[in-house]
């Protein structure tokens, strides 16, 4: 509650400043487990984030969830430079430079739960600093972008976000990501932009959560058209000393957005997702044993579903999705982690 009523004076002292922004997403679910023949509701997502900027080379984001799985968590608080065209620093606490997936904000997700990758695998938040680079490549035609290859990486506590205090190390965590952007080709029609290009990204990151250090190398790609998305990226977990077996994941899906133009319907968007992930650890080891134990078992995933938009300029979507897991037969899945149907409304502001 502290945390909440700084995070609003914070806010409501930043209200005067120039071009500030104050945005919003609200994550509402419903889902049925058709085995266990249960069901629950649940507030997924309640995110208020303020940004701003302090001068042309100064701006800021300040980010809480009100509710990230019944709690309350402050997610992004940086500050940011920009001193030099296509260059910039951050200092804070941030989503590290990783993956595609892991790295999209819960508004931007296709899928009403995230992707293996984006959950268990590659999902990490950490206070550090990081830079940026976005190089213009040759390829510019009239009315297009430039292809580019953006660069960043960072230096992080690997304290995660609530151990800062008494934290003190003599190694860091690192993460970078490096992403061949292709040309680009924006047109208005119809109402809708219509984004054409090809995005190609390589990543890498160490983290040492418990005293065994873990490096992780991802790659991905995906191709956006005016109505197609179309997504693939696979990602190695490695533990030093073999530790615990390399974790392989893999995250596929494709789709289509399709206008309607009607009073309460926006677009419908049909979607299809197929992502797998052998045994996880997340790296902490277990308190009687001292090893790494499987916090996630291997399993396969398939995800199918259309996602309603109901509005243009501010986001309101229903997104209905059925999942269904594959599993082998000693496995033990986690109540959460079963068949089952889904229906999530999503709104940002």
């Amino acid at each position: 509650m502290k945390r909440l009523l700084l995070f609003a004076l914070a806010a409501g002292a930043l209200a005067a400043a120039e071009a500030q922004e104050i945005h919003g997403t609200i994550r509402g679910k419903y889902e049925w487990q058709t085995a266990e023949r249960e069901g629950r509701f649940e507030v997924r997502t309640a995110r208020v984030n303020l940004t701003g900027t302090l001068a042309e080379w100064v701006d800021y984001k300040a980010e809480v969830d009100l509710c990230d799985e019944g709690k309350i968590k402050m997610l992004d608080a940086y500050a940011r430079l920009r001193p030099l065209r296509n260059f910039s620093f951050t200092l804070g606490q941030m989503r590290v430079p990783f993956t595609i997936d892991a790295h999209r904000s819960p508004h931007l997700q296709y899928f009403a739960n995230r992707s293996f990758i984006a959950k268990q695998v590659g999902n990490v938040r950490d206070v550090g600093a990081a830079a940026a680079y976005r190089l213009p490549l040759a390829g510019e035609n009239a009315g297009a972008k430039p292809a580019a290859l953006v660069l960043e990486a960072g230096l992080f506590n690997g304290s995660g976000l609530t151990g800062q205090k008494d934290f003190w190390t003599r190694s860091v965590n690192f993460s970078a990501k490096a992403q061949l952007q292709l040309p680009i080709r924006a047109l208005q029609t119809d109402g809708e932009k219509d984004i054409r290009g090809l995005n190609v990204t390589l990543s890498a990151q160490k983290v040492k959560p418990d005293g065994v250090t873990v490096m992780m190398l991802g790659a991905g790609t995906f191709l956006q058209g005016p109505h197609l998305h179309a997504e693939v990226e696979y990602l190695r977990k490695t533990y030093a000393h073999g530790a615990f077996p390399d974790v392989h994941a893999v995250d596929a899906f494709v789709a289509w957005r399709q206008p309607v133009d009607l009073r309460l319907l926006k677009a419908v968007t049909p979607l299809v997702r197929c992502d797998f992930m052998t045994d996880h650890s997340d790296g902490t080891a277990d308190e009687e044993t001292g090893r790494l134990q499987i916090d996630d078992c291997k399993r396969l995933r398939w995800t199918a579903g259309v996602t309603i938009s109901l509005l243009w300029k501010l986001q309101t979507d229903l997104r209905v999705n059925f999942e269904h897991y594959h599993y082998s037969a000693d496995a033990a899945p986690k109540v959460s982690e079963r068949d089952k149907l889904v229906l999530e409304l999503v709104t940002h502001f």
